[in-house]
């Protein structure tokens, strides 16, 4: 799978005006309070994060009832079945949804050297997904212009063939959420997808600075929670319609064991090792233990993308000081260009479901 997707950018670089790149330059009302340098991952404390994640995965859940330190049975429950499979000789890469038949013809269009928007349009049209994808992204691109697209082949024209290979990209992994599923995956997976995509962004948008793959970076961030959520339906299955789930460690562990899932399914796919240590490091981040540059990047990028989602939904407050500590004009420029992102999860019809 590496292999397709890595087609989707070999064709040229990205385009400078991508869609989002110059939002980085808009003014703020939130200043770095003066910290890591230049071309360098933020020095970011345990506090800095602990909170953001205490505070992020209290949101994700929506759960005031589940408090203590210790996990429930009920929780016991869903980590053993995930241990499980951890353990199993199962293919994680078999639990996650297949990717779309019309994305390889799209693939195969994109690179030809003669584009066609007319082509690219009729193709598109045929999936509904992609249609309500790109129509959203032109219209987020061009916001404020006082004009609204509402013609697939326009907005073709409009983001262009290096837009539309960042879209495609993220359209082959983002979950298809069956109508029919169980309640954590509809309140959940459209969240993590939403925080996937802005740490994938703010990882490209940051990794030339720091010497890394802007392909890779982008890789890391958007497939680092697919193993989150593969086990949301572990959590559907046995919930039996009870909000029992969300506790600080039973969320703790859960990540854990969830990026583990990942970085399997990163290695069935033949993802860089690169992409794949930068996840693993995440699950198992101490003090004083060595990260690759790209699992800095990836600490600080998800750091980001939380916080700028906590703000969005007025978890955090934008003036707290000590959200921002640390982070460089370049990382600070980075989150507020990740204000225009917007969820793409797209609910499919439950007979889209496998």
């Amino acid at each position: 799978m590496y292999q397709w997707v890595k087609r989707l950018f070999s064709a040229s670089e990205p385009a400078p005006d991508a869609p989002g790149a110059a939002q980085a330059s808009r003014p703020s009302t939130v200043a770095a309070t003066g910290g890591a340098p230049p071309g360098s991952a933020a020095q970011l404390s345990f506090e800095q994060r602990d909170g953001v994640n205490g505070t992020y995965f209290n949101w994700l859940f929506e759960n005031a009832d589940v408090t203590g330190l210790d996990t429930t049975p009920h929780e016991n429950q869903v980590l053993d079945a995930l241990t499980a499979i951890l353990e199993s000789q199962q293919s994680g890469a078999a639990l996650v949804r297949r990717l779309p038949g019309l994305l390889p013809q799209l693939l195969q269009s994109l690179r030809s050297d003669n584009f066609s928007g007319a082509q690219l349009s009729r193709t598109i049209s045929n999936d509904v997904v992609l249609v309500a994808a790109v129509i959203r992204m032109a219209n987020t691109s061009f916001k404020g212009s006082g004009t609204t697209i509402t013609s697939v082949e326009h907005a073709v024209m409009l983001i262009g063939q290096e837009g539309l290979r960042h879209l495609i990209t993220s359209v082959a992994f983002r979950p298809i959420i069956d109508l029919n599923s169980g309640q954590y995956t509809r309140l959940l997976a459209p969240r993590i997808w939403d925080q996937s995509e802005r740490c994938a962004v703010a990882n490209r948008m940051l990794a030339e600075a720091m010497g890394v793959d802007p392909f890779e970076a982008f890789l890391a961030g958007l497939v680092q929670n697919v193993g989150l959520i593969v086990t949301l339906r572990i959590m559907d299955q046995m919930s039996q319609g009870e909000k029992e789930l969300g506790s600080e460690m039973f969320c703790a562990r859960l990540v854990r064991d969830a990026r583990i899932l990942s970085c399997s399914i990163g290695r069935e796919w033949n993802f860089p090792e690169n992409v794949v240590t930068a996840i693993g490091e995440q699950a198992g981040m101490r003090k004083g233990v060595p990260v690759s540059p790209l699992g800095r990047l990836l600490t600080q990028s998800d750091y980001l993308s939380k916080v700028r989602i906590l703000v969005d939904n007025e978890r955090l407050g934008q003036d707290d000081a000590v959200l921002f500590k640390g982070l460089s004009a370049q990382a600070m420029a980075c989150y507020r260009a990740l204000d225009a992102i917007e969820d793409d999860v797209v609910a499919a019809p439950a007979a889209a479901a496998p």
